[in-house]
């Protein structure tokens, strides 16, 4: 199992994926022969419009929603963009009002900080202990020109779920959106647009072993949403630029092979999960589990380990050749505590003690016993260098 990971443990598949070699096989004919615009009349444009579309069904079957419903775009940021500046500058004229969480990606946070400068009022809801948001506090922030709810449906930085069935409930008696963020979801649990009651949902290729540069956005039929990218009309009109043809086959690809994999790598991921939840806290005193310890993603775990800093644990594990991360690799550079952390209400001290382990395909059962084996020893040492005692 270590043919992708032959000079490295890598625990940070929250962070990005490896592509796996079927998704590599599908895109390749896409990267040379079959190197067609899908706006183009001719066989050879018609073979790349074919590749497009068939991507799209495989995306759409993965989360039970109908193909026309699926827009491919250029990332999970871009698709997230998407969501909530469309539907805020298409529904403007009957409210300003958005709601979301204060622990977002920091793609949604800023688009929300963004809607701030240009008269939007956004509502930003807390969560509890475990990261979980306040329904009640939702249902009060609920005004007449509220015209759109945006929560992510897993966290990235410690998995917890968030109640988005019963957030779609409470709107349903209102004209008022809701939009996922479901990155982190997909590949791990099962997604059902339906089951859901989203009228929007976010999603992304390099999360589930494909391509970077590849997402895609979930539109409910009838939901108002106006571009962000204007030109040719690609992706009827909702996402111009000449599409791009191998990373939509991988993503295809690699959404079907989530669904396909789907037990077997979340039987995995429950297990891996589960070790070390039992046993850091017997080989490591002081530890804190961040996050729900049942409602959540079964592929990532967080730690905080008070009296360290989470970047000294990753460069140390780094030396032992094991990959993980502090948070999520878009905010990793920050020196400022984890947002979603100190919304859980932990303080900046322990928060910047903290380590993500995520868990994907090709780790195996050696990948959980290292990463048991060594991190002991760094956090015994690195408390004794720190000047906190």
């Amino acid at each position: 199992m270590h043919t992708i990971q032959s000079r490295v443990i890598y625990l940070d598949n929250a962070s990005t994926t490896p592509l796996d070699p079927r998704v590599r096989e599908a895109m390749l004919p896409y990267l040379t022969e079959r190197y067609g615009n899908p706006s183009s009349i001719h066989k050879v444009g018609r073979e790349a419009r074919e590749a497009v579309e068939d991507a799209r069904r495989k995306v759409a079957d993965t989360i039970g929603a109908s193909p026309e419903e699926i827009y491919f775009t250029g990332s999970g940021s871009e698709g997230n963009n998407l969501a909530i500046k469309g539907i805020a500058w298409a529904n403007r004229s009957r409210g300003k009002h958005i709601i979301t969480t204060k622990i977002e990606h920091k793609c949604v946070l800023n688009t929300c900080h963004y809607l701030e400068k240009h008269g939007f009022d956004i509502t930003y809801l807390d969560v509890d202990e475990y990261g979980v948001v306040d329904l009640e506090q939702l249902k009060s922030s609920l005004r007449d020109d509220t015209i759109l709810v945006s929560v992510m449906y897993a966290n990235n930085e410690v998995g917890t779920l968030q109640p988005i069935k019963e957030i779609s409930q409470i709107l349903k008696k209102r004209d008022i959106y809701l939009h996922t963020d479901a990155v982190q979801v997909l590949g791990k649990l099962p997604l059902d647009v339906e089951k859901l009651g989203v009228d929007v949902l976010t999603l992304s290729a390099h999360k589930i072993y494909g391509p970077k540069g590849v997402g895609a956005v979930y539109v409910r039929k009838g939901t108002r949403m106006d571009p962000l990218i204007h030109g040719g009309g690609q992706e009827r009109g909702l996402r111009s630029g000449t599409e791009n043809v191998p990373g939509i086959v991988g993503f295809g690809t690699a959404a079907e092979l989530a669904k396909n994999l789907l037990l077997e790598d979340k039987a995995k991921f429950e297990r891996f999960s589960e070790k070390l939840i039992n046993e850091i806290p017997e080989r490591i005193e002081n530890v804190k589990f961040n996050g729900h310890p049942k409602k959540r993603v079964p592929n990532i775990v967080n730690f905080s380990f008070p009296r360290v800093e989470g970047e000294s644990i990753v460069m140390y594990l780094d030396l032992e050749g094991i990959a993980a991360s502090t948070g999520s690799a878009c905010t990793s550079k920050s020196l400022e505590p984890s947002h979603v952390l100190t919304a859980m209400g932990i303080s900046p001290e322990v928060a910047h003690g903290s380590l993500r382990i995520s868990f994907g395909r090709f780790n195996d059962e050696y990948d959980v016993d290292k990463l048991l084996e060594v991190l002991p020893g760094i956090i015994e040492k690195l408390r004794k260098m720190s000047p906190l005692g």
